[in-house]
């Protein structure tokens, strides 16, 4: 019999983070969009519960949940507003490239100052297989563009590639751009000129866990957009009456609302599998690597099947089903995207099983059939 029950103290951590979803975001989800700001109020809230500091080790503050915990937590917040999620966390998946590389101090060093913070990000930039930045390393400083990046503004830039993490805390700018997913983040693209390297921290093994956790992070969000475009969708189509009766009791579109919550549960599944791993000390960067391809592909799946369900409406703002199918493709896209993240569970795959060995044996020649 398997077992599907996380607990009571992680049932409390996602009917915390639903609340705080209810109360906070859902109201204003699009005034975060159009602003691409969040009130005061809201971050104080989310400081408040703790949220930020979920992964952190103990002795710094934080609550040392884990992963699961986390990925809690982001999908209950990104089904409500991705962007915004994104926004009120003051690290995001620059949390792993620190905490992998650098360890406890490093996190200290580049991490606390920012806990407390009103809107100081620390962003992410991959810089590994799939990345779109054009960067030129020297022995002190990184010059070269970011074409995009989910924010307007950064308190400083972590760089992680597949030999480890630098920080970059100046010498870069960012320019507005308009973007079209994960707007209540913002958006931007990035020039650095010369920007001396704050710290630097090698580490082939560490850099892949940092992706592999980074990858996660990204997978809990796409299950939140894709548990949210199959729920309101499939209440969309309970309501809407043609024939005499609801659509979503037509046979094709009851079998689609079907095809889309199995989809939705499927990638909950693969995260919360990677998650647990995590969690365990097991090696991970596979499951990882899988559990974003899956959430990214189910997303990628649910997402505009929910705007066809809705007809004309699902590409209006009075529904957020287009909103999601927009965020989803944002989110598919980073750490290299789908293709990335497939070599990568290639490649751990090949080096833990070892060579592939086929073997063929003539059939017995008195045997028919």
């Amino acid at each position: 019999m398997i077992d599907f029950e996380i607990g009571d103290e992680l049932e409390l951590v996602r009917a915390t983070a639903r609340e705080f979803a209810d109360d906070h975001l859902r109201p204003t989800l699009r005034q975060h969009e159009s602003t691409r700001a969040l009130s005061d109020a809201t971050r104080a809230a989310f400081r408040d519960i703790g949220f930020a500091t979920l992964e952190w080790p103990e002795s710094l503050g934080g609550s040392g949940l884990g992963g699961l915990a986390r990925f809690i937590v982001l999908e209950e917040l990104a089904a409500a507003d991705p962007g915004a999620t994104l926004a009120l966390d003051p690290l995001g998946p620059a949390l792993y490239a620190l905490v992998e590389c650098g360890g406890e101090a490093a996190l200290e060093r580049f991490g606390t100052p920012l806990a407390d913070g009103e809107t100081a990000r620390s962003v992410l930039v991959w810089c590994g297989e799939g990345c779109r930045a054009k960067l030129e390393f020297g022995d002190d400083a990184v010059s070269g563009a970011i074409p995009w990046l989910p924010a307007d503004a950064a308190a400083q830039l972590v760089l992680l590639d597949a030999d480890g993490a630098h920080v970059v805390s100046e010498g870069f700018t960012l320019e507005p751009a308009r973007g079209a997913g994960l707007r209540a983040a913002g958006a931007a693209s990035v020039t650095l000129d010369r920007a001396p390297i704050a710290a630097s921290y090698p580490g082939g093994e560490a850099a892949a866990r940092a992706a592999a956790r980074g990858r996660l992070y990204t997978a809990a969000m796409l299950v939140g957009i894709a548990r949210e475009s199959a729920d309101y969708s499939r209440a969309y189509a309970l309501d809407r009456v043609t024939f005499g009766k609801p659509i979503a009791h037509h046979q094709a579109l009851a079998f689609l609302i079907a095809d889309m919550a199995t989809a939705t549960d499927s990638a909950r599944l693969a995260g919360w599998d990677a998650a647990w791993r995590l969690d365990s000390g097991h090696g991970a960067e596979e499951a990882c690597a899988t559990a974003f391809i899956e959430a990214a592909e189910q997303a990628m799946y649910v997402t505009p099947n929910g705007v066809q369900i809705l007809g004309g409406h699902g590409f209006m703002q009075d529904h957020p089903v287009e909103k999601m199918m927009r965020e989803a493709r944002a989110l598919s896209l980073l750490f290299g995207g789908v293709d990335a993240a497939r070599n990568t569970a290639i490649s751990e795959l090949i080096e833990s099983d070892g060579p592939v060995q086929l073997t063929w044996e003539a059939p017995d020649a008195g045997r028919t059939g």
